[in-house]
């Protein structure tokens, strides 16, 4: 299955007001906008939904559109994100939503990560196949 590895950029990270609080507990949303480098030459839009109880963790799903070129095939896709912060133990899973590939990367199907480096550099994993 290839791989390609992607450092990108946070070019917008706009939280909205908390749209409902319960207690300690408040639900928000984010929008988020990025620009890929490396194998992934592309920019993508991301909506995120999070829950957030203060100081015992968080929650989050999200929708994010990536539009570009993916090792020199040109197109689009999805990728779903969910996820989960407690304390030192973080879950995240990011498949490609199916048939959401267009133009050359029509038939995409896989899963992506990220990883942050200590320096808060992020870098996009994404292990992938076209059909």
């Amino acid at each position: 299955m290839p791989q390609a590895i992607s450092p990108f950029k946070l070019d917008t990270f706009e939280p909205q007001p908390p749209y409902a609080q319960d207690g300690g507990v408040s639900y928000g949303r984010v929008l988020i906008s990025k620009t890929f480098s490396g194998d992934l030459l592309a920019h993508s839009q991301v909506e995120m939904l999070a829950v957030r109880a203060d100081p015992v963790g968080a929650g989050y799903v999200a929708l994010e559109r990536i539009e570009g070129s993916l090792h020199g095939k040109n197109g689009s896709f999805a990728l779903l994100h969910v996820g989960t912060m407690l304390g030192d133990a973080p879950w995240a899973m990011w498949p490609v939503s199916p048939g959401s590939g267009t133009g050359e990367l029509t038939g995409i199907s896989g899963e992506a990560r990220i990883e942050i480096d200590e320096a808060g550099a992020h870098t996009l994993f994404l292990d992938y196949q076209l059909s």
